[in-house]
């Protein structure tokens, strides 16, 4: 039944669809960059322009990008509620592409830390509202899918910066790592000039901002039904002051008392999902490659388009069940998964079992690269920065959905600055930390993490404010469960959940996880 909703959609795309596809072309960007940095760095052509760089330089060039995306990402809420979201993400194309102009141009290493920094400042300002804005246009049915697009061309990006390095290493000149970071910079403007030119803008902000009939016009623009359109009205306004101007939103409203948890809940995903190694797996392939074996700058840039080929290929059916699977579900399956090829990794490497020349030990390392970056593409690529995103009540989305963001840009510098030096001192200790943060994740997450598969954020909303309820609570439930579940079942549950000690301000979010509405 999905797949035949889908391949009609194909058929005949509604504008909200056109815009997300358009707008999800950011994600390339980060993808183009992310797999660009590892290969180019490991350029003999990089290193006779700029010189040897020691494990710790490796890893600051490498990670230089993360701290200011972090940093811009925390007030990217602000400026996509300041001034709407297509023109916060065009913005920070804009400042993306001025930062990779910058680093194609690079004669030393200060001035490509500089361009890093540009470059990171811009990526934080539109990749944490991609999502977001998204979210706003698209009907419950299809936001999961179309909210993966952004995901499916980080894969692409992935894919076209690995293979676009690989085709560069045999130029002789600088030419060879320049072209890749000028590609970067031609295509980040010119999708800041495809945003402003042909998207428009949410109508979920313009209610925000009070501009309804505008809103009103937009829906009808994107082809959004009045019934898909979840409650429009009950959207929060920002209330004009006396100079007609809006008030901006407070980014400290997202750890009030009605919205802190799902505002943390949040941030330790986005944040987990990083320390789970898969940036330090895509930034550093051709060095994870070369530490399992394959001693060649062609034979490891090979091997690490492969890993990006296979990432982009997991993607699509990751993109087409997102809701068919769900969230929680695919989140704690993933994190077993993702733990135990990083735990599997690391025991080669401890026990001694893989040997550079020789040996079936460094062919399973490199399987089990590629079944990680498989099992993460499948699952926690997908489903994390969704869920994020759509767990946000309206007055917060993109407020907390930028704080979710820097916490996953700071852990992602921690790991992209530590990955090489923790490998220039231990073969196996990196990947006992990843493993140990997946498998710690996925048994949070079974514990927390109530399920969104096909709500409407209007519902979604609802359902986090009952749980806060603890007075109003008990009555609720006990309705619920007489309304939804057999006698037996209904008194088995709340046994369970007395012995347990389950607190009932948390027992909505549990019988949400079960689909009891």
């Amino acid at each position: 039944m999905a797949t035949t909703t889908y391949l009609a959609l194909l058929r005949h795309p509604p504008k909200y669809a056109l815009a997300s596809v358009l707008i999800a072309f950011g994600g390339c960007l980060f993808g183009l960059d992310t797999g660009c940095i590892g290969p180019i760095t490991t350029m003999p052509q990089f290193i006779a322009s700029i010189g040897h760089l020691s494990s710790t330089l490796h890893g600051l060039v490498v990670s230089s990008i993360l701290l200011p995306a972090a940093t811009a990402s925390f007030f990217a809420g602000h400026l996509a509620d300041a001034l709407g979201r297509v023109c916060g993400i065009a913005i920070g194309s804009v400042i993306f592409g001025v930062g990779a102009a910058l680093e194609a141009a690079s004669v030393r290493l200060a001035m490509l830390f500089v361009g890093r920094v540009i470059t990171g400042i811009g990526e934080g300002l539109f990749l944490s509202t991609l999502v977001v804005y998204i979210c706003e246009i698209a009907p419950p049915a299809y936001r999961g899918p179309l909210a993966s697009i952004p995901q499916l061309l980080v894969t692409v990006g992935l894919c076209t910066g690995f293979f676009v390095c690989y085709g560069t290493v045999n130029i002789s000149s600088s030419i060879s790592w320049r072209l890749p970071f000028a590609l970067q910079a031609g295509l980040a403007l010119g999708f800041a000039a495809a945003c402003v030119l042909l998207l428009p803008e949410s109508p979920r902000w313009l209610t925000s901002v009070g501009r309804r009939d505008e809103a009103a016009k937009t829906w009808d623009v994107l082809g959004v039904s009045g019934a898909e359109r979840e409650k429009e009205q009950e959207q929060v306004s920002i209330a004009p002051n006396v100079e007609g101007r809006k008030r901006p939103r407070d980014l400290f409203k997202v750890f009030g008392h009605k919205v802190w948890k799902r505002t943390a809940l949040g941030v330790f995903l986005m944040g987990m999902q990083q320390l789970s190694g898969i940036d330090g797996v895509l930034y550093y392939a051709p060095l994870l490659f070369q530490q399992a074996g394959l001693s060649s700058s062609q034979a490891s840039f090979l091997a690490s388009g492969v890993s990006a080929l296979l990432i982009f290929l997991a993607t699509i059916p990751a993109f087409l069940l997102s809701d068919r699977w769900g969230r929680r579900t695919s989140t704690i399956a993933g994190g077993f998964g993702l733990s135990a090829c990083m735990i599997l990794i690391g025991s080669l490497y401890a026990s001694r079992s893989v040997h550079g020349s020789y040996g079936a030990g460094r062919w399973a390392v490199i399987v089990m690269i590629y079944l990680f970056a498989i099992f993460f593409s499948i699952t926690w690529a997908v489903g994390i920065k969704v869920y994020a995103s759509e767990i946000q009540p309206p007055e917060t989305r993109a407020a907390a959905t930028s704080l979710a963001y820097s916490s996953n840009w700071i852990i992602n510098w921690i790991v992209a600055f530590t990955t090489p030096i923790f490998l220039a001192n231990s073969t196996f200790g990196i990947y006992f930390l990843f493993g140990s943060a997946t498998l710690l994740t996925a048994i949070v997450c079974s514990l927390f993490m109530p399920e969104t598969r096909g709500r409407t954020l209007e519902s979604i909303n609802d359902a986090f404010e009952h749980s806060g309820s603890i007075k109003s609570s008990a009555v609720k439930i006990v309705d619920r469960l007489r309304s939804a579940m057999q006698p037996q079942r209904r008194h088995g549950l709340i046994a369970d959940a007395a012995s347990e000690d389950v607190e009932l301000d948390i027992l909505p979010a549990r019988l949400y996880t079960m689909g009891i509405p």
